[in-house]
């Protein structure tokens, strides 16, 4: 610096200096780059500080404000850097402190009293800091807090700064402590001042009613200086006399809270603890403010488990006592327990804190809000859920438990049973089925996740009836979900119950919306074969049930004939060929097993027919080629069992009864002239060549037409059968034997119409003829019948009509004259009818 002369005791001269001084600052400041370095940074504060000081104590407010903003730039760049450094720790604490001390003396100077203390508090509050000072300057800021708090205590003439003042000498003494006696004699005099110089100032200039303030100052300055024991003592003799005073003082609150501090650096023991935050919760106001600094407080005393639940407790009930005015902070106190119990390694103690915590809670008759219930719950199940993973599962259960609290109930009804489901499966999951059974029955029985536990519960302990019994009451329940029916599929494969097994994939069947799409039917088709597959498992055990089992497979067919239709409506059925496929051969089989096998089944075993020829039908529409003949043979196989099927159980039941019902007649002769109809497209289709097919068709046919003049015989539609007779003279070489079973049908009923018997007689005369197919006993007799009917009849025509058939006979008997049956059959009929002709 260029001075020509010193100016230290000249005031203009130190004025000049001051000003050289901030052109110098302002020169550097704007010269310095834009990231500067750390030792830039520290000469820069250090001369702002110095600076702003000079300017301060010079009566440049302005300029000293003004400049001290710049260091106050420079000192948050330095706070900033990251420095690892340990060189510059030092130089960095002491242009720190400057800056600090720079700002509380300028204010202090401009009378801004709140931003001297903040500052004075920066630097105090920082022991690490204040460590790297040397001894003089630390001596130094002793001599300045001394010195502003001196100045508060001679200002303070009606005691309204006497609180500053206290503050402002005990933190000097503070600072005054931490220096040995030997660094300065200022320093020791500092110290020896403390127990009287500083209270005998004190009581200079404050009122009697502050000693309570001094006392306290004076536990706080033994806290500070770590003289527990010394603190403790005055807070005793302190804290009764406070506890009696007005709750809304924050002094005395403070003091509690100092109380509370002490004792836990002395490691005092859990009762004392618990007295000082009972003398703390007790006094205070329950905001939200004072209630997190509370449980913030207990966070650090994690290690008292026992006191931090009796602290929580004891807050819970001041405020349960309270919530008539201050209702909203419970819920939080109730929150921070149930944490805190999960953090308890005692797991019993801890289910005592929830049961005592929601058990305060319920008889304060308190209503937690719907959004801490579910706060709650979720904490709750989480931590059950925890212990479920670990395998803890009595823990877990009783986490659960936990929640079905009557405590909950009023704003989340549905938990509790949801509570009670995860107990149980906790309670499974330890193989203690009696117990999860009595924990599920505590449940609605409208739910299907509680019809799945029972499920669970019915399959571990072998109970098969009651398992397929809860899966039925699952799917009548309004939140069903398909998911647990899959579960329940492969749980009960893995159990080998296959009654349980059959009664799931049903269930999981009914689920399925055949409508919907494409995808849902290849889906349905998948557990069709395997219902149908398991149901066949179960007809060949010993044991089986089969009158239920073939109702049971019966009705899958039917389904089976339903996913069929919707999958031909939806054109799908190129996707389901191969189920369909599968279906319907199985059908077949299945009912020509039952012919043989299955008692008083006729009804199931037509239907099934019916239904394979149904799903052949549709297998045979969709292939892209032309139907073979086995197809053909089996479709037509189909048909006609379908319908002989029929036609014997209405025989059996004529047989039985003597009668049957119209309509069942009507219908099953309908059902013959459709399956007559779909067996003679067949045979149209000349698909079946030469051989044992071949001449199976034709048989079906010709018993199809006596089931058919039966049953118009049944009905006494003589019309229909009349027409029938008609049909049959173009029926090939059977014609004869479809006559003469028609012949029998209508010989032996009473009522029918002789028109019509002899129509057909003269129809088995001519079709024996024609397709040379003579029976010597047969045609006799036929022909016997009907020369007698001409010849009752006694009209000129019928007369004649029965010399021809005298004259058909002579024929015979000429064209077989070797046949000695036919000589003597035909000479007893000439003998008898021809003296009358």
């Amino acid at each position: 610096m260029f001075v020509p002369f010193d100016f230290h005791y000249s005031k203009n001269g130190k004025r000049f200096v001051i000003l050289v001084r901030l052109a110098a600052f302002r020169l550097v400041e704007a010269g310095l780059e834009t990231k500067p370095g750390i030792e830039s940074l520290i000469h820069v504060l250090q001369l702002a500080s110095k600076t702003g000081m000079g300017l301060s104590e010079s009566g440049n407010n302005v300029l000293a404000a003004g400049v001290l903003t710049s260091a106050a730039k420079f000192e948050e760049q330095l706070k900033n850097l990251n420095d690892s450094d340990v060189t510059h720790q030092r130089a960095i604490a002491c242009v720190t402190v400057m800056y600090y001390s720079s700002r509380m003396e300028a204010a202090w100077k401009e009378g801004n009293d709140s931003l001297a203390d903040y500052m004075s508090r920066k630097i105090i509050d920082d022991n690490q800091r204040l460590s790297l000072l040397l001894p003089q300057a630390r001596e130094l800021l002793a001599h300045k807090l001394h010195q502003i708090g001196r100045s508060f205590l001679t200002t303070a003439h009606d005691g309204s700064k006497t609180a500053d003042a206290v503050q402002w000498l005990q933190r000097a003494f503070s600072l005054a402590d931490q220096l040995e006696d030997s660094t300065a004699s200022g320093i020791a005099g500092l110290k020896v001042c403390q127990p009287k110089q500083w209270v005998h100032d004190v009581f200079n200039y404050i009122l009697p009613q502050m000693v309570t303030q001094i006392f306290s100052t004076t536990a706080r300055a033994y806290f500070l200086s770590e003289a527990y024991d010394r603190a403790e003592t005055v807070l005793d003799e302190l804290i009764p006399t406070i506890d009696s005073k007005d709750h809304a003082n924050s002094e005395y609150q403070e003091l509690r809270w100092l109380r509370l501090a002490v004792l836990k650096r002395r490691k005092a023991g859990d009762a004392s603890l618990l007295d000082a935050f009972k003398s703390i919760i007790n006094h205070m106001e329950f905001s939200e403010a004072n209630i997190t600094e509370v449980l913030q407080d207990l966070r650090t005393t994690n290690h008292h488990h026992t006191l931090v639940t009796a602290v929580h407790q004891h807050c819970l009930e001041q405020a349960l006592e309270r919530h008539t005015t201050e209702p909203d902070h419970i819920h939080r106190l109730v929150l921070s327990l149930v944490v805190h119990a999960s953090k308890d390694e005692d797991h019993a103690r801890a289910m005592q804190t929830l049961e005592f915590t929601f058990t305060s809670v319920r008889d304060a008759e308190v209503d937690l809000p719907s959004i801490i219930c579910t706060a709650c719950l979720t904490l709750i199940w989480q931590y059950g859920g925890r212990h479920y993973k670990s395998k803890k599962w009595l823990e877990a259960a009783n986490w659960y438990m936990a929640g079905s609290h009557d405590v909950f109930r009023a704003n989340s009804p549905s938990t509790s049973a949801k509570c009670f489901r995860k107990a149980a499966l906790c309670h499974i999951e330890q193989r203690d089925y009696a117990l999860a059974s009595t924990v599920i029955r505590r449940c609605p029985t409208n739910e299907a996740s509680t019809h799945y536990i029972v499920f669970l519960t019915a399959v571990h302990q072998g109970l098969e009836s009651e398992a397929i019994r809860a899966i039925h009451d699952m799917l009548k329940a309004p939140d069903l979900d398909r998911k647990m029916l899959l579960l329940a599929t492969q749980i009960s494969h893995q159990s080998e119950m296959k009654g349980l097994l059959l009664a799931v994939l049903e269930s999981l069947l009914r689920t399925l919306k055949i409508g919907s799409n494409g995808e849902v039917v290849v889906e349905a088709m998948t557990l069709m074969r395997c219902i149908v597959k398991l149901i066949l498992s179960l007809l060949v055990e010993p044991a089986a049930n089969k009158p239920v089992l073939i109702d049971t497979v019966v009705n899958q067919f039917r389904m089976a004939r339903i996913l069929t239709q919707a999958a031909s409506s939806q054109k799908v059925v190129p996707l389901v060929l191969k189920d369909i496929s599968w279906l319907w051969r199985t059908a077949y089989n299945c009912a020509v097993q039952g012919c043989s096998e299955w008692e008083d089944a006729g009804e199931q075993i037509s239907e099934l027919f019916d239904i394979a020829k149904e799903l052949l039908e549709c297998c045979c529409d969709a292939s892209p080629i032309d139907i073979d003949a086995d197809l053909c043979l089996h479709l037509a196989n189909a048909t006609f069992a379908a319908v002989s099927g029929r036609v014997f159980s209405a025989r059996e039941v004529i047989t039985t009864t003597g009668a049957i019902d119209d309509d069942n007649l009507r219908a099953i002769s309908a059902d013959i002239k459709n399956a007559k109809a779909k067996i003679s497209g067949i045979w149209n289709k000349k698909v079946i060549q030469e051989g044992d097919g071949h001449d199976r068709i034709q048989y079906f046919l010709h018993a199809l037409r006596v089931f058919q003049a039966e049953f118009a015989a049944q009905l006494k539609d003589w019309d229909q059968l009349s027409q029938g007779v008609d049909e049959v003279v173009d029926s090939g070489p059977l014609a004869v034997g479809t006559f003469e079973a028609i012949a029998d049908i209508l010989w032996l009923d009473p009522v029918c119409p002789v028109p019509v018997l002899y129509k057909c007689l003269e129809a088995i005369l001519r079709a024996s003829l024609d397709h040379n197919c003579l029976s010597v006993e047969k045609f006799s007799r036929w022909l016997r019948a009907i020369c007698t009917i001409s010849l009752a009849r006694d009209t000129p025509e019928d007369r004649l009509k029965a010399i021809g058939y005298v004259e058909h006979a002579v024929s015979v008997i000429e064209d077989h004259d070797d046949s000695t049956e036919i000589s003597e059959t035909y000479s007893r009929l000439l003998s008898r009818y021809g003296t009358k002709s």
